[in-house]
Formats: structure tokens, sequence, C-alpha cells
């Protein structure tokens, strides 16, 4: 004989104090909720609206520096330990749990041009107009004594551009020329240059170690291999490259801000076409930093605003702006993903959250599935016409509208007038150059 018996936990349904919620059973079987996809739209619309009004991105302004700020630099191994130099030759080291600085060096005469830590985090360097580079302890001198740099390095040019190699004891910089040092030399171990112009940046990666990105005036973007002590290619772009940005998980990838309002992702492998063109800027991008997962990159404009981009996509996920807030010059994204910082012409360091509704502090366990509930009933919805409206809405100055507008209408004469061009001439005669070959003008091996 077959006996059924029926059994009934407690843990199932009985409260364990007073405070807790009651437990309600669900029934998962679908022909009782006829409504569900409606119910879940109805949600993932208002968790879409929730989350406007909750973005709040700007944490903390740093001030205390008397110039604009001019180069930003992270501790390797400190999340909270920020360098920044200014244009008055001024180093701080700042502590952003604190949000106070903690040390002030006055390290050169005239502008700070850049700075960098080395990888164990012990020292960091810093270049100015003065044609030094100086090495300086990370923790502050002792009582009594001055503030002293280990070494100085006296350079025949303006130096542009400092980095640091993510390995070994050898550092890069560049002006007149890319020049590769070893800390314990106080002359070049080799120097690369292809063309005549100054050299604005140079970029290690942080892959493959060996190799560097520079970017001239004279519009190229110079790859190096430091085993051969010889350029790789360059690329030649219609204007001025300002500075570049490796991916931290690709190591072929990296991107350039450029002057002409866009960024260039290009794969190293095949720089006649770039992966992705990135259009948003309605002014000079002058500095990008990538987030360490390698899947956005901010970048820092002349317009007055900070902008944040998926690497596959050509527009801003998000942009950042305040009403103080001058052109921002730099920009770094830290290394635990989770706030961005920029430093601009008004002397202020600000700190942003990357996500910009994300709450801050200790998630309890309902929290967080209500918070990815959420987030993946956003992802189903997220192409439904009304969902898409409030999630892509930003408000914007003034100024970047009308900008944004204008730049529309001009975009729109140049396809007009194009069109015209090749329907009154001969067939092929006037090729569709795709955008993404637009811009490019050569490579040269």
């Amino acid at each position: 004989m077959k006996v059924k018996m029926l059994s009934r936990n407690p843990d199932n349904y009985v409260r364990e104090t007073k405070l807790d919620i009651q437990r309600v059973p669900r029934n998962y079987d679908p022909a009782l909720h006829p409504f569900e996809v409606p119910r879940e739209y109805v949600r993932a619309l208002n968790a879409t609206k929730l989350e406007r009004v909750f973005a709040k991105p700007f944490l903390a302004s740093l001030d205390g520096h008397r110039d604009g700020v001019n180069c930003l630099a992270k501790h390797p191994k400190s999340l909270a330990t920020v360098l920044s130099g200014a244009c008055d030759g001024e180093v701080r080291l700042w502590n952003l749990t604190t949000r106070k600085c903690i040390r002030t060096i006055q390290a050169h005469e005239g502008f700070v041009r850049g700075i960098c830590t080395r990888f164990c985090g012990s020292s960091f360097f810093t270049i100015g107009d003065d044609k030094t580079v100086k090495q300086w302890k990370m923790d502050g001198p002792g009582s009594g004594e001055e503030e002293e740099p280990l070494q100085t390095i006296l350079g025949k040019t303006v130096y542009t551009g400092i980095d640091h190699h993510w390995k070994e004891a050898v550092f890069a910089t560049c002006g007149q020329q890319v020049d590769i040092w070893d800390e314990q030399r106080t002359s070049p171990i080799c120097s690369m240059t292809w063309g005549f112009d100054s050299i604005s940046s140079v970029k290690f990666n942080p892959i493959e170690t060996f190799l560097l990105g520079s970017c001239a005036s004279d519009r190229n973007i110079v790859l190096y291999d430091m085993r051969q002590a010889t350029p790789l290619k360059k690329v030649i772009l219609d204007m001025r490259t300002n500075t570049i940005c490796w991916n931290p998980m690709e190591a072929f990838v990296f991107t350039a801000a450029n002057e002409d309002y866009n960024l260039y992702t290009f794969d190293m492998r095949a720089l006649d076409t770039p992966v992705m063109v990135h259009m948003d800027h309605v002014s000079a991008v002058l500095d990008v930093d990538y987030s360490p997962t390698g899947k956005e990159f901010v970048s820092a404009s002349f317009d007055k605003s900070i902008r944040i981009f998926p690497v596959d996509k050509s527009r801003s996920r998000e942009v950042y702006h305040t009403k103080r807030m001058q052109h921002v010059i730099c920009v770094k994204w830290t290394s635990d993903n989770k706030y961005i910082m920029c430093g601009s012409d008004e002397m202020n360091i600000r700190l942003w959250k990357a996500d910009a509704s994300e709450k801050l502090g200790v998630l309890s366990s309902r929290e967080k599935a209500a918070k990815d509930y959420n987030q993946k009933l956003k992802e189903k919805f997220q192409h439904h016409p009304q969902i898409k409206r409030i999630a892509r809405h930003r408000h914007l100055p003034k100024s970047i509208y009308s900008q944004i507008l204008e730049q529309r209408v001009m975009k729109e004469a140049r396809r007009r007038k194009e069109v015209n061009r090749r329907k009154h001439s001969k067939p092929g005669s006037v090729p569709i150059v795709p955008e993404k070959k637009k811009h490019i003008v050569a490579v040269v091996k």
C-alpha cells in the first residue's frame, strides 16, 4: 500500500522573531499569473524612473590647489591615495577616505607636466617646465627633515609626458623624442623618434609591458617596441591626438582622445580602421582613462564635461557636469571601479560615482536581491520606447545643448552636399567613405 505523508517544515513559514516580515508562500504556476509581463513592464518602468531620481553622482570636491590641476596619478597599492600636479609646480597627495590633503610639495618651477607612480608604490616621478625629472618618496619626510627629492635628472629639453613601466624599474619620458630611462642612471638607455614634432604623451601597455604608445603634435600616434628600441608603426589622423590610454584587459586595444571632438578605439594590429568612433563631446577631448574591467572608459573635454563610454558603443552612457566646473584637463578611474576623479581649470579635483545611482555603503541581502532583479527587468525591457526615453535622457548645460544642435545642422548640411555631389557626378567618381575611415589619413610601417 502506498502512503503519502504531508510534511510541513516550520522554517518555511514561521518568523524567527516578531521583527521579521511574514513569509508568504509563492506558487510559480504560470497559469495563475496571466498578467505577468504587464506587471514586469510596470516594475521595469518604475525601476528606470527611480534610477534617474537617485542619480546623484557628485560626491566631493578636493580643493587646496592655487592653480589649475594639470595631471593626476593613482597609487598602485592604496585605493585611498591620489596624487595631483598643478600649473604652479605644486604636487599634492590626497587621502580620498578623509578627503583631505596629506602632503604638499613645491616640486617644479612652472607647470607640472606629468606625474606617475612606481609599480610598487614606494615612490613617484614628476616632470615640469624646468626641464627636470624628479623622484620623490611616497612617505613624507620625518620630523625636522627637509622635503627633498630622491634624485633629480636635468634634461636638455622640456619634458611633456611621463609613464612608468608596469613591472620593471624603467620609465619613459617624452618631449622632442621618447626617452627610456633606467631608475639608476642619469642618462636615457635609448631614445626613439619618428618625425620632428614634439610628443605630448607616452603610455606603457599594461599587459604587453614592452610596448609603448605616444602621440605627437603632427597628428601621429606612434607605437614603439622597447626590446628593439625602434618605432613599430604610426597612424596619421585628420587632427591632433592629445593622449592615448591602453585597455587593461585587451593587450592590443587602445583609445585616443582627439582634437576633433571624437575618441577613436584602435586595434594596433589593424590601424587603418578604428574599431569604434566615439562621438558626443562638443569640444576637444583632453584626457581618457579606462575602467579596471576594460569595458568602459571616461573622457575629459574642453567643453566642461566628462563622459562615460562603453567600449563597444559610439555614444556615451553618462555625462557629468557642474556649474562651477571649467575645462576638464585630466581624469582617472579608480582601481576599485567605483569612482571617477577629474581635475579642472578652476583648481578643484572632483570625485564622482562611476554608477550615478549606485547606493554607497553596505547593502543587505534583500537590497542586493532587489537591485539585481530591477537590473534584469531594465535589461529585459530596455528597447521599449518609454523606458528607453527615460533611461537615455540627460539634462545638459545650455552651452553644450546649443552646440550639439549647431553641429547636428552642420553635419546634415555636409551629408546633403555629398549626396548632391554624388547625384550630379559620374557614377563612382564620388565614393561612399564610411565614418570610421573618414578621419584616418595614412598608416606608416
